[in-house]
C-alpha cells in the first residue's frame, strides 16, 4: 500500500503540473497574446495549430489529476480517515474545487473550444465561420478564467491537508460546508449561465482574476478557521 500510495501521489503531482500549467498559459499569456496587434494576426493558425495539441494534454492532465486524486481520497477513508476530520476538511474542499475545475474542462471548455478550431479550419479553407464560434468561446474563456480563479484556493487546501493541521478543528464541519459550497456553486453558476463575455469583472484581467482567487482562499480559510472549532 506504501508504493500505492506514494505512486498516485506522483501521478497526481504530475498530471495536475499538466494541467494547470497549460490552464496558467492560456489565461497568463495566450489570451492577452491574442488580445496584441500581432497576436491577433497569428490567431488562426495558432487555434488550428497550436491550441489543439495543447488542449490534448490540458484535458488528459485534468482526468488523470481528477482520477488518481479521487483514489488517494478512497484510500485515506479506507484507513478508517473519517470525512469530518481535518485532514479531510480540507482535503475535500481542495477537492471540490479540482472537481468543478475538472468538469468544467471536460464539459465546457472543451466542447466550446472544438467549435471554434472547428470554425477556424473552416474559414482558412475559403468556408464562413461558425456564427456560434465567438459566443462559444467567450464562454470558454470565462470558465478558463474561472478554473484559474478556483486553482488558487485548491492550491492552498490540498497543500494545507498535510502540512497546516492548526487550519481545522473537529466541530462545525457541517455549517463550514454549507457555506463553503454555496460559495463556490454562486462562482461556478457564473461561468456556466452568468455573462458570455470573458470581459466580466473581476475576471477581466490577469491581476483581477488572481485577486479574484486569492479573496475566495482568504474567505475559505476565514470559515474554516472560525466554524470548525475547537481545536
Amino acid at each position: 500500500m506504501e508504493w500505492i500510495e506514494f505512486l498516485l501521489r506522483w501521478v497526481h503531482f504530475l498530471a495536475g503540473i499538466t494541467w494547470i500549467g497549460i490552464l496558467y498559459y492560456f489565461n497568463f499569456v495566450q489570451t492577452p497574446f491574442f488580445g496584441t496587434e500581432l497576436g491577433g494576426q497569428a490567431r488562426s493558425p495558432m487555434v488550428r495549430g497550436l491550441v489543439p495539441n495543447a488542449l490534448w494534454w490540458f484535458r488528459w492532465g485534468a482526468m488523470f489529476t481528477f482520477l488518481s486524486g479521487v483514489l488517494i481520497i478512497l484510500i485515506k477513508w479506507g484507513h478508517g480517515v473519517p470525512l469530518d476530520a481535518g485532514y479531510m476538511t480540507r482535503i475535500l474542499t481542495g477537492a471540490a474545487l479540482g472537481t468543478l475545475m475538472w468538469a468544467n474542462v471536460w464539459f465546457v471548455i472543451w466542447p466550446a473550444q472544438r467549435v471554434v478550431i472547428a470554425s477556424a479550419e473552416r474559414v482558412a479553407g475559403g468556408g464562413e465561420a461558425d456564427p456560434a464560434a465567438a459566443g462559444r468561446g467567450a464562454r470558454a474563456g470565462l470558465t478558463s478564467r474561472t478554473n484559474t480563479l478556483f486553482s488558487i484556493p485548491m492550491l492552498f487546501f490540498m497543500g494545507s491537508a498535510s502540512h497546516l493541521p492548526s487550519l481545522t478543528g473537529i466541530g462545525g464541519v457541517t455549517a463550514y460546508w454549507v457555506i463553503a459550497l454555496v460559495l463556490l456553486l454562486a462562482v461556478e453558476v457564473n461561468a456556466l449561465i452568468g455573462p458570455g463575455a470573458a470581459t466580466q469583472k473581476p475576471l477581466a484581467t490577469v491581476s483581477g482574476t488572481i485577486h479574484a482567487g486569492l479573496g475566495l482562499t482568504l474567505l475559505l480559510v476565514i470559515l474554516q478557521w472560525v466554524l470548525t472549532s475547537p481545536r
